[in-house]
């Protein structure tokens, strides 16, 4: 009851500093406070480590280079990046035990890893190439790698997989591959099933239903239902697969 008490008083403190921040948008302060008080009331301190380990580094990276002028995370990408991580926190404390612990970590070495390559790629003075095709691709496009950006990847994946075991709650190598492998396969949907659209009005590509000049967009490639956020809740689930099953 008390653990409960004070990990939700923690998130809804952590969840307003980053929306006053300007890091959350409301119902993404909203999300992180669900996200933050789960992982909390479930796994206790060794588990809210692991989430510091994700959230605060990759809220910092976010404001790196050309993502710092990134719209503030809503609800449904705190979600996609967290909500795995929720789900396998609470499966660990109801019988899930180790695997489900280090699915619960891996799950968000895969955020991490995936959060670190895409923002600090955004600043690699080579352009991207598909991770598919290895032709040359627009900086931030899905499905794109360069090797700063691999290279920060890796690096976003080890930021959790040492906190993991340092606390208790999962080896390091499960973790680990668990956050590697997960950011390996939101860059392959990335390149392959997400929805690439293409803007009428300013004759370029772009992810979104709408395109930032405001004109509707046509799908040009990918499965329509599938955008950003499916990607990435794809990635985090990916990662809590591998790390369970390398943990096992």
């Amino acid at each position: 009851m008390i653990q409960g008490t004070v990990g939700a008083a923690l998130a809804a403190a952590v969840a307003l500093v980053a929306y006053r921040a300007r890091a959350l948008t409301l119902g993404g302060a909203a999300a992180a406070f669900a996200v933050g008080a789960i992982v909390f009331g479930s796994g206790g301190w060794p588990a809210a480590a692991v989430l510091f380990a994700f959230f605060i580094p990759s809220t910092l990276v976010s404001r790196l280079g050309r993502a710092k002028h990134a719209s503030p995370r809503n609800g449904w990408q705190v979600l996609a990046n967290g909500g795995v991580a929720a789900i396998c926190a609470l499966a660990a404390v109801r019988g899930g035990g180790a695997y489900f612990a280090a699915a619960f970590a891996g799950a968000f070495a895969a955020a991490s890893a995936d959060t670190w390559g895409t923002e600090i790629g955004t600043l690699s003075r080579m352009p991207p190439v598909s991770i598919l095709t290895w032709r040359r691709v627009e900086t931030g496009r899905s499905g794109g790698v360069s090797a700063l950006g691999s290279s920060a990847t890796i690096g976003g994946a080890l930021c959790v997989a040492l906190v993991a075991p340092a606390v208790h709650i999962a080896p390091f190598w499960s973790v680990a591959a668990g956050g590697i492998a997960g950011a390996l396969l939101d860059s392959v949907l990335g390149a392959s099933l997400q929805a690439l659209r293409w803007c009428p009005s300013c004759t370029c590509e772009c992810e979104t239903r709408v395109h930032g000049c405001g004109s509707p967009t046509v799908l040009r490639r990918g499965a329509g239902w599938l955008e950003n956020d499916g990607v990435n809740f794809a990635a985090t689930l990916g990662g809590a697969i591998v790390a369970s099953l390398a943990a096992s």
